[in-house]
């Protein structure tokens, strides 16, 4: 099996060392990246942006433990000159084994084209729940994140194409059961906002059952033919 997992709850003061071992349960050498933010960035999505949640240093001690960086570039909104805007940014991380999650796919084309090295991700945003999606998804990305709602269907499961190229999320919360997500164009608009602007969600308008944490049955995926997992903040 390998992992991502989420730098999302890490303080500035606190190693990223420290930070996964009082996170997580796995040992490091079972992790194959890390995503969470580094410099501000207009691309930004998922998450609010407040501040970096990797330094330098811990891109160093996760370069040395073979540990790559995985940056959430899931904005749903990009233009041209705001991608050429942040080329010191795409050099900076431009190495092998270092990866970016997308939603936009003009962004993601551009990537690609400019900076081979990145590995490209399909993110959970861009809903991919079909058989057609994801073989279209998979002639422009690496990897394709599967959205949480189809983790318990089974039969869906079984006939997926690729699975080695397929990314489950280990466990999930809200999202299992949201099939509505207004918050993620919301979150998109603030961080290209400098933070400014009111963050959605769809409960209000929409009531569903309050699931909590669901956590999902990694070796049965595993008997399947999977082997990559997203894992977020326990």
């Amino acid at each position: 099996m390998k992992f991502t997992v989420s730098a999302r709850g890490k303080t500035p003061g606190m190693s990223i060392k420290n930070f996964l071992s009082f996170s997580y349960t796995f040992p490091s050498n079972e992790i194959e990246s890390i995503f969470g933010f580094v410099e501000r960035c207009s691309l930004y999505g998922g998450r609010v942006f407040n501040e970096p949640q990797l330094s330098d240093d811990d891109i160093d001690w996760m370069y040395n433990e073979g540990i790559g960086l995985r940056i959430p570039l899931t904005n749903q909104y990009a233009e041209r000159d705001e991608y050429e805007s942040y080329r010191w940014f795409f050099e900076k991380y431009h190495k092998k084994g270092n990866s970016i999650i997308c939603t936009n796919d003009d962004l993601a084309r551009w990537i690609c084209e400019d900076y081979p090295d990145y590995q490209l991700e399909a993110s959970i945003i861009k809903n991919i729940d079909t058989y057609e999606k994801i073989e279209t998804a998979m002639e422009l990305y690496h990897t394709v994140v599967l959205p949480t709602h189809v983790n318990d269907d089974w039969d869906f499961l079984d006939k997926v194409p690729l699975k080695d190229r397929i990314t489950l999320f280990a466990w999930a919360g809200c999202g299992v059961n949201c099939k509505s997500k207004i918050c993620y164009p919301s979150i998109s608009k603030i961080n290209k906002n400098n933070g400014v602007g009111e963050l959605m969600c769809s409960r209000p308008f929409k009531e569903r059952e309050q699931l909590g944490r669901v956590y999902f049955d990694l070796n049965k995926f595993s008997k399947m033919g999977y082997s990559r997992f997203k894992c977020p903040r326990p």
